[in-house]
Protein backbone atom coordinates (compact mmCIF):
# COMPACT_ATOMS: atom_id res chain seq x y z
CA UNK A 1 0.00 0.00 0.00
CA UNK A 2 1.26 3.54 -0.54
CA UNK A 3 2.04 5.67 2.48
CA UNK A 4 -0.88 8.58 3.17
CA UNK A 5 0.58 11.42 4.51
CA UNK A 6 -0.15 15.25 5.76
CA UNK A 7 0.20 18.37 3.64
CA UNK A 8 3.45 19.14 6.26
CA UNK A 9 5.26 15.92 6.00
CA UNK A 10 4.76 16.30 2.35
CA UNK A 11 6.20 19.90 2.10
CA UNK A 12 8.55 18.39 4.49
CA UNK A 13 10.30 16.36 2.38
CA UNK A 14 10.67 19.14 -0.53
CA UNK A 15 14.24 21.24 0.50
CA UNK A 16 15.71 23.93 -1.58
CA UNK A 17 16.62 23.11 -4.76
CA UNK A 18 14.15 20.39 -5.91
CA UNK A 19 12.62 20.33 -8.94
CA UNK A 20 9.13 20.13 -9.25
CA UNK A 21 6.95 18.53 -11.69
CA UNK A 22 3.40 20.40 -10.42
CA UNK A 23 0.40 19.56 -12.18
CA UNK A 24 -2.84 21.93 -13.15
CA UNK A 25 -3.69 24.19 -15.39
CA UNK A 26 -4.34 28.02 -14.35
CA UNK A 27 -4.80 25.98 -10.96
CA UNK A 28 -7.57 23.64 -11.99
CA UNK A 29 -6.31 20.33 -10.68
CA UNK A 30 -3.49 21.86 -8.84
CA UNK A 31 -2.69 20.37 -5.27
CA UNK A 32 -3.88 23.46 -3.00
CA UNK A 33 -3.17 21.78 0.06
CA UNK A 34 0.38 20.56 -0.64
CA UNK A 35 1.53 24.21 -2.04
CA UNK A 36 -0.16 25.94 1.01
CA UNK A 37 2.06 23.56 3.24
CA UNK A 38 5.41 24.53 0.77
CA UNK A 39 4.75 28.24 1.26
CA UNK A 40 4.20 27.75 5.23
CA UNK A 41 7.64 25.86 5.51
CA UNK A 42 9.07 28.43 3.38
CA UNK A 43 11.48 26.21 1.42
CA UNK A 44 12.54 27.93 -1.70
CA UNK A 45 15.53 28.32 -4.12
CA UNK A 46 12.84 25.78 -5.86
CA UNK A 47 12.68 24.79 -9.84
CA UNK A 48 8.72 24.48 -11.18
CA UNK A 49 8.00 22.70 -13.63
CA UNK A 50 4.47 23.58 -14.95
CA UNK A 51 1.88 24.40 -17.59
CA UNK A 52 0.69 27.88 -16.30
CA UNK A 53 2.11 29.60 -13.37
CA UNK A 54 -1.53 30.23 -11.72
CA UNK A 55 -2.66 33.80 -10.41
CA UNK A 56 -0.87 35.06 -7.57
CA UNK A 57 -3.44 33.97 -5.11
CA UNK A 58 -4.25 30.22 -7.03
CA UNK A 59 -1.95 27.23 -7.43
CA UNK A 60 1.65 27.50 -7.84
CA UNK A 61 1.60 31.39 -7.77
CA UNK A 62 1.36 31.35 -4.31
CA UNK A 63 4.93 30.35 -4.72
CA UNK A 64 5.58 32.63 -6.90
CA UNK A 65 3.89 35.58 -4.80
CA UNK A 66 6.23 34.05 -1.65
CA UNK A 67 9.60 34.04 -3.78
CA UNK A 68 10.05 30.33 -3.20
CA UNK A 69 10.74 29.81 -7.03
CA UNK A 70 14.14 30.19 -8.44
CA UNK A 71 13.63 28.83 -11.91
CA UNK A 72 10.68 27.72 -14.21
CA UNK A 73 9.91 25.96 -17.03
CA UNK A 74 6.70 26.92 -18.33
CA UNK A 75 3.87 27.71 -21.00
CA UNK A 76 1.81 30.34 -19.60
CA UNK A 77 2.13 33.34 -17.87
CA UNK A 78 -0.51 35.21 -19.41
CA UNK A 79 -2.40 35.35 -15.93
CA UNK A 80 0.33 35.88 -12.88
CA UNK A 81 1.86 39.46 -13.12
CA UNK A 82 4.03 38.90 -10.23
CA UNK A 83 6.11 35.86 -12.22
CA UNK A 84 5.94 38.66 -15.41
CA UNK A 85 8.07 40.93 -13.09
CA UNK A 86 10.28 38.53 -11.53
CA UNK A 87 11.43 37.48 -14.92
CA UNK A 88 11.73 41.57 -16.42
CA UNK A 89 13.43 42.14 -13.22
CA UNK A 90 16.24 38.90 -13.63
CA UNK A 91 14.78 37.83 -10.15
CA UNK A 92 13.58 34.11 -12.20
CA UNK A 93 14.90 32.30 -14.93
CA UNK A 94 12.52 31.25 -17.11
CA UNK A 95 12.34 29.05 -19.90
CA UNK A 96 9.45 29.24 -22.07
CA UNK A 97 8.57 26.41 -23.70
CA UNK A 98 5.38 25.04 -26.31
CA UNK A 99 2.92 23.49 -24.22
CA UNK A 100 3.12 20.41 -26.22
CA UNK A 101 6.47 20.14 -26.19
CA UNK A 102 6.79 20.73 -22.47
CA UNK A 103 4.42 17.71 -21.64
CA UNK A 104 6.61 15.14 -23.99
CA UNK A 105 9.59 16.25 -22.70
CA UNK A 106 8.25 15.83 -18.73
CA UNK A 107 6.44 12.38 -20.26
CA UNK A 108 10.13 11.42 -21.67
CA UNK A 109 11.61 11.63 -18.48
CA UNK A 110 9.01 9.65 -16.81
CA UNK A 111 9.75 6.59 -19.85
CA UNK A 112 12.92 6.72 -19.24
CA UNK A 113 13.41 8.41 -22.90
CA UNK A 114 16.87 10.90 -23.42
CA UNK A 115 14.35 13.10 -25.29
CA UNK A 116 11.99 13.60 -28.34
CA UNK A 117 12.45 15.05 -31.75
CA UNK A 118 9.51 18.20 -32.57
CA UNK A 119 9.10 20.08 -35.72
CA UNK A 120 7.40 22.57 -32.81
CA UNK A 121 9.97 25.69 -33.05
CA UNK A 122 11.57 25.40 -36.52
CA UNK A 123 12.28 28.60 -38.02
CA UNK A 124 11.63 30.82 -34.74
CA UNK A 125 13.88 31.95 -31.55
CA UNK A 126 13.28 27.97 -29.92
CA UNK A 127 15.11 26.57 -31.85
CA UNK A 128 18.44 29.16 -31.21
CA UNK A 129 21.13 27.39 -29.32
CA UNK A 130 19.38 23.46 -29.93
CA UNK A 131 20.01 20.19 -32.38
CA UNK A 132 18.69 19.57 -35.06
CA UNK A 133 18.54 16.52 -36.76
CA UNK A 134 16.92 16.33 -40.25
CA UNK A 135 14.57 12.76 -40.26
CA UNK A 136 13.04 11.90 -43.70
CA UNK A 137 13.47 15.71 -45.18
CA UNK A 138 11.82 17.14 -42.14
CA UNK A 139 14.29 19.29 -39.59
CA UNK A 140 13.15 18.42 -35.82
CA UNK A 141 14.48 20.00 -32.54
CA UNK A 142 16.07 17.56 -30.38
CA UNK A 143 14.43 18.56 -26.97
CA UNK A 144 16.06 17.02 -23.81
CA UNK A 145 13.51 15.13 -21.52
CA UNK A 146 12.56 17.58 -18.01
CA UNK A 147 13.92 15.82 -14.89
CA UNK A 148 11.94 16.47 -11.76
CA UNK A 149 12.43 15.47 -8.16
CA UNK A 150 9.20 15.14 -6.83
CA UNK A 151 6.03 15.12 -9.00
CA UNK A 152 2.76 17.00 -7.11
CA UNK A 153 -0.32 15.89 -8.04
CA UNK A 154 -4.05 16.44 -7.69
CA UNK A 155 -6.51 13.56 -8.00
CA UNK A 156 -10.08 13.09 -7.30
CA UNK A 157 -9.80 9.22 -6.30
CA UNK A 158 -6.72 7.35 -4.96
CA UNK A 159 -7.03 4.18 -3.83
CA UNK A 160 -4.58 2.48 -0.81
CA UNK A 161 -2.34 1.26 -4.00
CA UNK A 162 -2.01 4.50 -5.48
CA UNK A 163 -4.01 4.02 -8.58
CA UNK A 164 -5.82 7.71 -9.43
CA UNK A 165 -8.73 9.12 -11.27
CA UNK A 166 -9.05 12.50 -12.30
CA UNK A 167 -12.37 14.82 -12.56
CA UNK A 168 -13.17 16.42 -15.70
CA UNK A 169 -10.67 19.54 -16.59
CA UNK A 170 -8.54 18.51 -13.30
CA UNK A 171 -7.38 15.60 -15.57
CA UNK A 172 -5.17 17.84 -17.12
CA UNK A 173 -1.54 17.69 -17.02
CA UNK A 174 -1.65 15.92 -14.11
CA UNK A 175 -1.37 12.23 -15.33
CA UNK A 176 1.31 13.24 -17.33
CA UNK A 177 3.39 15.31 -13.98
CA UNK A 178 2.35 11.65 -11.81
CA UNK A 179 4.88 9.18 -14.31
CA UNK A 180 7.59 12.30 -14.18
CA UNK A 181 9.28 12.35 -10.31
CA UNK A 182 11.79 10.57 -8.67
CA UNK A 183 8.88 10.90 -5.94
CA UNK A 184 5.48 11.26 -6.99
CA UNK A 185 3.31 12.17 -4.03
CA UNK A 186 -0.43 13.27 -4.71
CA UNK A 187 -3.24 15.00 -3.21
CA UNK A 188 -6.49 13.34 -3.70
CA UNK A 189 -9.80 14.17 -2.43
CA UNK A 190 -10.88 10.45 -1.79
CA UNK A 191 -9.15 8.01 -0.90
CA UNK A 192 -10.70 4.61 -0.84
CA UNK A 193 -10.00 1.09 -0.40
CA UNK A 194 -8.16 -1.27 -2.39
CA UNK A 195 -10.84 -2.87 -5.01
CA UNK A 196 -13.27 0.24 -4.83
CA UNK A 197 -11.79 1.59 -7.86
CA UNK A 198 -13.15 -0.01 -11.05
CA UNK A 199 -10.21 -0.98 -13.25
CA UNK A 200 -11.82 0.67 -15.91
CA UNK A 201 -11.96 4.54 -14.26
CA UNK A 202 -8.03 4.14 -13.14
CA UNK A 203 -5.87 6.91 -15.44
CA UNK A 204 -2.84 6.62 -13.49
CA UNK A 205 -1.78 3.38 -12.12
CA UNK A 206 -0.31 2.92 -8.48
CA UNK A 207 3.20 2.03 -10.33
CA UNK A 208 4.41 5.69 -10.35
CA UNK A 209 2.82 6.83 -7.09
CA UNK A 210 4.55 6.80 -3.55
CA UNK A 211 2.50 8.63 -1.09
CA UNK A 212 -1.18 10.23 -0.63
CA UNK A 213 -2.55 13.36 0.87
CA UNK A 214 -5.87 13.73 2.12
CA UNK A 215 -7.29 16.95 0.28
CA UNK A 216 -9.31 19.38 2.38
CA UNK A 217 -11.42 20.12 -0.98
CA UNK A 218 -14.25 17.27 -1.75
CA UNK A 219 -16.27 17.24 -4.41
CA UNK A 220 -18.88 14.84 -5.47
CA UNK A 221 -20.16 13.39 -8.95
Amino acid sequence: MVKVISAAEAAAMIKPGSRLAIGGFLAVGAPEDILDAIVEQGTNDLHMIVIASDWENRGVGKLIQNRLVKSAQVSHLGTNRTIQAQMNAGEMDIELVPQGTLMERVRAFGAGLGGILTPTGIGTIVEEGKQIINHGGVDYILEPAIPSDFALVKAYKADKSGNLTFRKTARNSNPIMAMAGKITIVEAEHIVEIGELDPEEVITPGVFVDYLVQSKEVTNG
